[in-house]
Order: C-alpha cells, then structure tokens, then sequence
C-alpha cells in the first residue's frame, strides 16, 4: 500500500467523509474564552483533509483556508465547503503553506501534525502567523477501554499494514512539547464518540490509510474478522467507539 504521507488517502476520500468523527464544538469555546479567538480572526487548517475540522470553524462563523496537498481530498473539501462562507481551498504542505507573512491569526491540524516534519513546519508556521497567534493541533485519540475497543484495537493491529508506526495515540508529549519550544503548550481534553451499525463500523476502519482497501487480498479476512467482532459485542445493532479529543494549544 502507498506510505506517502500526500497521497496515501487518495482512495479513501468517501470512506474519509463519511465515516471519520468529528471534532466536539466545545473546541471553540475552549478557544474563544482561553485564547480570545474570535471570529474576526483568520485560520489556517493545515493538513485540512476532506474539511472535517475546516468546517467546525466555518460553522463558528470563521474564515478558513483549508490547506491540502492531497488533490482528491481537497477537491472533495471544495465540494462539500465550497458554497460556504469564509471558506478557501489552496494546494500546500506544512512544510510549504504558500500563505503569504505573517497573514495567519490561526493554525489548526486535526489529525495531521504527525505526517509533518516538525522542525521545518515549525519555521513556516512562525512565518505566517501574525505576533501572538496561535497553533492548536488536534486529534481524536480512539480508546481502547472496552472490551469490544481492546478487540477492535487487536484487529487493526492483525490486519494493518503499518498501523504500529503511523499510530497517532501516542503522541510523544516531549514531540509537541519541542516544536512549541522555548513556548509551553496547553492540552485540553473533550470527549468524542460515534454509533454504528455493521457497514458504518466498516467505513470506519476502511477509512484508515494503514488498512487493506477492497482490491487487496486481506480485505475479506478483516472483514470476517469484523462481523465476528461486530456479531459479539453490538447492542440494538450497533457498538460505540469512544475517543478523547486533545487539543494541545499554544505560541511559537
């Protein structure tokens, strides 16, 4: 399966947009009443995917450029936000935002910051944020507390194809507390979760890069092994994934 951190999602897109959680509103609040964010004020979602955390600042009231290198999921991104208010969709990197000096009030990355090389988006993000902007790097951090998440977990792990290395849940504090450095960091906990049925359990999984997509030859394995998971642990025919956002925040 394709590594490349650009375009390992191009096959996923409407898995992506239909079966990825979202990001809890109470993550603006947080960002209004904490860091005086208010929606005069410019974001820039970096690594902006198909627009999931885009479109919980445009449905705030804010103005948002989404930046993906990704064509497929930044053209899905304009499909579903384009009529939008306040939205924009450009081709970029971390690395290489193509946002003009100190243009950006705020940077946002749900679940992205660990595709990036941190040193040099480090030096990008200080060039395009104003004086005092801030970065709020975001991930919903699947929990593996239950008995059916501990199993779910197993399963990724049996049929994954590198989910070990590129495994966000980990997130090395000492990491995000080096590229906010000599600055310190806030980390701010939500609580997020989904309900699905068997298929919708299923887009869930399939829209992970690191899991095997319907033409190669360990999708039917996995799946089985799903509908047996599935089977075992559903109430009222459907499970709940739980998760806890982390938001960590803060000024380079």
């Amino acid at each position: 399966m394709e590594n490349n951190s650009t375009t390992r999602f191009s096959n996923r897109v409407n898995d992506y947009v239909k079966y990825r959680p979202t990001y809890p509103p109470e993550i603006i609040r947080f960002l209004q009443n904490i860091y005086e964010l208010s929606t005069d004020k410019l974001i820039a979602d970096i690594g902006a995917g198909t627009g999931i955390s885009t479109a919980l600042f445009l449905n705030a009231g804010y103005r948002v450029i989404a930046i993906e290198p990704n064509l497929e999921m930044r053209e899905k991104s304009i499909e579903l936000l384009g009529s939008t208010s306040g939205f924009k969709a450009q081709n970029g990197t971390a690395e290489n935002t193509g946002l003009e000096t100190g243009s950006i009030d705020a940077i946002i990355a749900g679940q992205a910051f660990h595709w990036f090389d941190a040193v040099k988006t480090r030096e990008e993000f200080k060039r395009v944020l104003t004086p005092g902007g801030i970065v709020a790097l975001i991930w919903n951090e699947r929990l593996t507390t239950s008995a059916f998440e501990k199993e779910y977990d197993e399963l990724i792990i049996k049929h994954g194809d590198d989910y070990v290395k590129v495994d966000h849940r980990n997130i090395d504090p000492a990491a995000i507390g080096a590229f906010f450095s000599p600055e310190t960091f806030h980390l701010q906990e939500f609580v997020n979760k989904q309900i699905f049925d068997f298929d919708g359990l299923a887009g869930r999984l399939l829209s992970s890069s690191y899991m095997p997509t319907k033409e190669d030859a360990g999708y039917e394995p996995m799946i089985a092994d799903l509908k047996i998971l599935f089977d075992k642990y559903q109430e009222d025919g459907v499970i709940i994934i739980n998760y806890d956002t982390k938001v960590y925040v803060g000024k380079l």
